[in-house]
């Protein structure tokens, strides 16, 4: 074979491979590869969506701020204004009584007998939840009871609250506690009677026991169901609080905002309720994230079922 017959096949072999190299590149268009600069552009379109998804689901939210500072000034009337101040000026209002430290002061009050009425609810509507599930008789015998004072509200018994136990913490920890008691009581006995009964039989079958049944098996098809009713009990118990404080208390975020109201600060009245609403939206996402902590088994046999 020639010298130039070899560099002819060497050449052709070479065009073969450049024609498969860019094959390749633009095959690899849509499957970036790291350490080219495609990765950093798929990683840019990636973060671009995020921050699309992200800022469409906070748009309504941004648009009722936004309503909120423009309306007062621009579509309300003067006479309005007083009653409805711009956002700027609540949140004027609210890094004064931060610097003041009288927002920290109404919010640990608050928050202290909030958390002692939601804890001492969450433990007993569960306990006996799981009772009145479990044992028919029980239920046929305390359902009657307990219909009553469900179909009660919370705020109607106020008054009796604190006749019986003064206007102190005693009464507004067991307002909340009342409260909260009922949601987490009927989620609980819910998730109790929905556990697929052929979980409870393969269970049986196995040679568990009442207590292992109840650990392995009802506890952890519950805890959804339970969670859900713990959350609307976190719930209750800060808008009961703060409807209670409004009665007879000399602190908190009730007190805050129901003696602005009577001073005449409306800011500071503003400042308040958002602080509420804020409140109640941090109290939601931490039970959101107690509850996948405990459902993380609901998760690992999503994953191994995919």
């Amino acid at each position: 074979m020639s010298t130039s017959t070899l560099t002819n096949n060497q050449q052709t072999l070479a065009d073969t491979a450049g024609t498969a190299a860019a094959t390749a590149d633009v095959t690899q268009g849509n499957r970036p590869v790291a350490g080219i600069p495609g990765a950093a552009a798929a990683r840019f379109r990636s973060g671009a969506r995020h921050a699309g998804r992200v800022l469409w689901a906070s748009g309504a939210i941004l648009l009722f701020l936004l309503l909120w500072e423009l309306g007062p000034t621009y579509l309300a009337p003067a006479s309005t204004r007083v009653f409805l101040p711009p956002l700027h000026v609540v949140l004027e209002a609210l890094a004064s009584l931060v610097e003041k430290g009288q927002l920290q002061n109404h919010l640990a009050a608050s928050l202290s007998r909030s958390a002692s009425g939601f804890g001492i609810a969450v433990v007993a509507a569960v306990a006996l939840g799981l009772l009145v599930a479990w044992y028919r008789s029980l239920d046929r015998f305390l359902n009657p009871l307990l219909e009553v004072f469900r179909n009660t509200a919370a705020l109607a018994l106020l008054p009796v609250f604190t006749l019986l136990l003064g206007i102190g913490e005693t009464s507004k920890i067991s307002i909340v506690a009342y409260a909260a008691f009922f949601p987490v009581l009927l989620n609980t006995i819910a998730g109790v009677r929905t556990v697929d009964p052929l979980l409870i039989r393969a269970a049986r079958s196995l040679g568990l026991s009442s207590f292992e049944l109840f650990q392995k098996v009802i506890l952890p098809s519950a805890v959804p169901t339970i969670f859900t009713g713990i959350r609307m009990a976190g719930t209750s118990s800060i808008l009961v609080l703060i409807a209670a404080e409004m009665v007879g208390a000399k602190a908190g975020l009730g007190y805050l905002i129901v003696n602005s109201q009577m001073s005449f600060l409306i800011p500071e009245m503003y400042a308040g309720i958002l602080t509420v609403s804020l409140l109640g939206l941090l109290v939601n996402y931490l039970l959101v994230a107690v509850e996948r902590h405990f459902s993380r088994w609901r998760t690992a046999v999503g994953s191994q079922a995919a």
